[in-house]
This record gives C-alpha cells, sequence and structure tokens, in this order.
C-alpha cells in the first residue's frame, strides 16, 4: 500500500512470507512506535516452552520480535491528525475520537463511530494489499495494536471478511461498544426465546430482516450498521471466531484500566472468539520483555509459523 505516513521495516532474511500491521496508540505515529517496538527485548523463553515448542530452537535465540520473526515485513501505519474532543478539539494522531475510559467507557460512545470506520476501511484495504504479497495469505498476517490501535485493530477483525487471518495481538487495549454489543446479543436472545431462530424484523425498506441468534453475528451486524460500513455477503461470525487472539495488559496501567482490558477478553469469549487473556503484575500502560514473548509464543503456536 502506497501510504507515506505508514513506517515498514523490512525481513531481516529473505523471502518475505509474513507481514505484521501494527497500530500505534493516540499521540503516537507509525515510524515512533514501529522503531522501539520491534527493536525491544523479548524476555527469555521458560523452561516449559522451549521444551515443548517445536520452534523451540529458534525461541532460545530470539532476541527481538525482528529476531523472531525474520520473514516477516512489520507495517506501522499512522493514525490522521484529528481534533480530539477530550482535549477541547486540539489535533493529534488518532484513530477514532472518544471521551474519558474511565469504566465502562461508554459516555459519548457516539464520538467514535466516523473515524472508527473511516479507520476500519484503511485497515481492510491495507489488509488486502498485504495478504496478496506473501505466499499464504491471510493466514500469514498478524493484525495487532497498543492502547487505541488495539481497539481499532478488534473492530477491524470483528468486520473483517477476507480469508482468515494468522492472529491478532492487543496491547493494553479495549473493545470499543462492548457493552452495547452485549446487550444486544443479550436482547436478541430474549426476543423470541433463547435458542430459537425464526424471528423476522422490519429493515429499513421495510422487507422483513432475519435476525440471527448467533451471539457473533448479532454483534457484527449491529456493530456494521453503528459504523455505517455495508457487507456484500453478511456476517462471517465462522471466519472471525476461527481468528486467534491475544489480549496482553498490565495491571498498574493507569491509561486504560485493566477493567476495560478484562471487559474486552469478556465480551469477545462470549462472543465465541478464540481469546488468550495475559495479565501482568507489574506493568503500566506499555509492553514488557515478557509480554513480547508471550506475544511471540502465541503467534508461533497459533500459526504454525516457522523461522
Amino acid at each position: 500500500m502506497g501510504d507515506k505516513d505508514t513506517y515498514s521495516v523490512p525481513p531481516l532474511q529473505q523471502p518475505h512470507r509474513h507481514t505484521f500491521i501494527l497500530l500505534h496508540g493516540r499521540g503516537s505515529n507509525g515510524q515512533s512506535f514501529g522503531s522501539g517496538l520491534v527493536n525491544s527485548p523479548l524476555a527469555p523463553p521458560t523452561k516449559a516452552s522451549a521444551k515443548s515448542e517445536p520452534h523451540a530452537t529458534a525461541a532460545a535465540a530470539a532476541e527481538t520480535l525482528r529476531t523472531a520473526f525474520p520473514h516477516a515485513r512489520f507495517v506501522f501505519p499512522t493514525a490522521p491528525r484529528t481534533s480530539v474532543a477530550l482535549y477541547r478539539g486540539r489535533a493529534t494522531h488518532q484513530w477514532f475520537d472518544s471521551w474519558k475510559l474511565d469504566p465502562p467507557a461508554t459516555e459519548r460512545e457516539y464520538l467514535q463511530a466516523p473515524g472508527l470506520g473511516d479507520t476500519t476501511r484503511r485497515l481492510h484495504a491495507l489488509l488486502e494489499s498485504e495478504i496478496a504479497s506473501v505466499p499464504g495469505g491471510a493466514a500469514s498476517v498478524v493484525l495487532g495494536g497498543l492502547s487505541q490501535g488495539c481497539a481499532a485493530a478488534l473492530v477491524a477483525t470483528l468486520l473483517w471478511e477476507g480469508g482468515r487471518l494468522g492472529a491478532v495481538v492487543g496491547m493494553c487495549g479495549w473493545l470499543p461498544y462492548a457493552a452495547r454489543m452485549s446487550e444486544e446479543v443479550k436482547d436478541a436472545l430474549a426476543s423470541n426465546g433463547e435458542g430459537e431462530d425464526d424471528i423476522f424484523e422490519r429493515g429499513e425498506d421495510d422487507r422483513p430482516r432475519h435476525r440471527s441468534k448467533d451471539p457473533m453475528t448479532v454483534a457484527i451486524t449491529w456493530l456494521r450498521e453503528e459504523l455505517q460500513l455495508g457487507t456484500t455477503s453478511g456476517p462471517k461470525s465462522a471466519l472471525t471466531k476461527s481468528i486467534p487472539v491475544f489480549l496482553g495488559h498490565g495491571v498498574q496501567d493507569a491509561r486504560v484500566n485493566i477493567i476495560l482490558g478484562r471487559t474486552a477478553g469478556q465480551c469477545l469469549s462470549d462472543l465465541g472468539a478464540d481469546v488468550t487473556c495475559v495479565e501482568y503484575e507489574a506493568l503500566g500502560h506499555w509492553y514488557s520483555p515478557n509480554m513480547l514473548r508471550d506475544m511471540a509464543d502465541f503467534i508461533w503456536k497459533e500459526t504454525g509459523w516457522t523461522p
């Protein structure tokens, strides 16, 4: 994707087999976030993983994400500079606007929709471009982010209709509209008896519209409507459920409360997603060597990639 605001780090070794698309948080940019992340140290592998995992030799030698995945290109897009309502209109790089993140972070949720819609379109286009550049297709691509970048990546994943991604990884983030999606699912299940699937509603064209009882389908349908994103094939809930998700969060996070991270994990799990959540006791609003090690091990395990 020819985006001048995207910072890319080429593979250490050829051929190019995998791609990571990772999003920065509010107020940062692709180069600042990416240059630090790819060179940050990984914690040494645990004895258990070093003995049991097929990538044990590579894991022991890996010191950074680049050396852990030497055939991967790392892509770090930069969010546009837009006005921040919370900052009284001052502009900064952000994937979408939002209000205070005090749990449950449901105040003024309407601020999120325009930016999340635009960001989702951009990320889907970037995914399609990167998928076309690697031999394994979608399974060779990982999407993720930090803080607001994590939030944007999770929404883009829920609304993704392409092939099954290799994995999705989030650091110190949250899931926008988690409470609203959970409420929509609750209402759908209660509307005509839990487990039944024969209720119809009226759409905008006044024609009957089938309403699914599958939690993931209900959530995706509502989210698409909220962000005003169309679909050509209908929600692909089975696809979304099949993508493994890793969420790491510091317990001492003062910017994005750990409660929001837990809520994100619980909501995704309730929707049927394959999600793994790991908490780090002494960590604040950032990643750590242990988190990066766990993330790398998770990707190796879930994708089956070889160094």
